[in-house]
């Protein structure tokens, strides 16, 4: 079944669904609470359970909600909830993908059987990819978080501070994700239905280095020999960045399926003689 998902530039908090997952980059921590706000007040009134997730003192994450109809009542009855890094990982900590994933599994699994419609998360992540080993892990995470989103009623806002994750960092964070607040990156890569990954954007030579970290990062997997792309909001791709997916998929033991409405690939994919990619026409 298609899961209908927003894709793009995201202005504010209001207006996603059980399966969206935004990236949010703030200059002013005012700014990101306003839209933590935003996100999870709409979660409330859709029936999801809500997490704001933070660093420091509890009481004080409890303090950035106000504002929210109804917010005390819900901390009350667990339909609201806070949660503090400070408490979950030592300074410096590296995130374990797939332990990360599993811990929101459950904790979705467990607001679906409290009665809730999801579980929906805004979390200020800037603490989690502050060296270089936290980045990468961070950015397989966000992947993975991305697939498991598509298949399960999770919705996720994460919210990096601009004046300590520099536009390269985030640039990496923010391309992993299906909507994000900034102008950077050019692409996007994320979920998508039947086994497919979403690939939508401009990828040029300023883009390419990114772009291959990327791909390195979202670890594809094959299935029955090929890797899908859903790129029907592709808007450019330059033929480094043609070979460097084919390369990608051969290296894997599978060939690329492009479906997209841009013409170019096709002329690139004929004119480069790529074997292992097959451009078709999206609806």
């Amino acid at each position: 079944m298609a899961r209908e998902r927003r894709s793009g530039f995201a202005g504010h908090g209001r207006g996603f669904g059980p399966h969206d997952h935004v990236c949010w980059r703030y200059r002013d921590e005012h700014d990101f609470h306003d839209r933590a706000r935003e996100f999870l007040a709409e979660g409330l009134a859709l029936g999801y359970r809500v997490c704001y997730v933070g660093t420091g003192d509890p009481d004080v994450l409890v303090e950035d909600l106000g504002g929210i109809d109804g917010i005390h009542e819900a901390l009350a009855t667990g339909a609201a909830q806070v949660a503090s890094l400070d408490t979950t990982y030592s300074v410096g900590a590296v995130v374990e993908p797939a332990t990360q994933v599993r811990t929101y599994a459950e904790a979705t699994d467990a607001a679906l059987a409290a009665g809730f419609a999801g579980l929906r998360v805004a979390a200020d992540c800037t603490s989690l990819v502050r060296s270089p080993e936290q980045l990468d892990a961070f950015c397989r995470y966000e992947h993975r978080i991305d697939r498991y989103m598509l298949a399960r009623p999770f919705s996720a806002m994460c919210a990096y501070a601009a004046d300590e994750v520099d536009d390269h960092a985030f640039a990496q964070l923010a391309c992993m994700h299906p909507s994000t607040n900034a102008s950077i990156p050019g692409f996007r890569l994320h979920a998508a239905d039947d086994r497919a990954t979403a690939f939508a954007g401009e990828v040029d030579q300023l883009s390419e280095d990114l772009f291959t970290l990327a791909l390195h990062r979202a670890d594809l997997r094959p299935h029955d020999g090929r890797l899908v792309f859903d790129a029907t909001g592709l808007t450019f791709l330059d033929h480094r960045n043609l070979l460097r997916l084919s390369r990608h998929a051969a290296d894997r033991g599978a060939s690329v399926v492009l479906r997209t409405s841009w013409p170019g690939v096709s002329i690139l994919a004929d004119l480069l003689e790529l074997t292992n990619v097959r451009v078709e026409r999206a609806a």
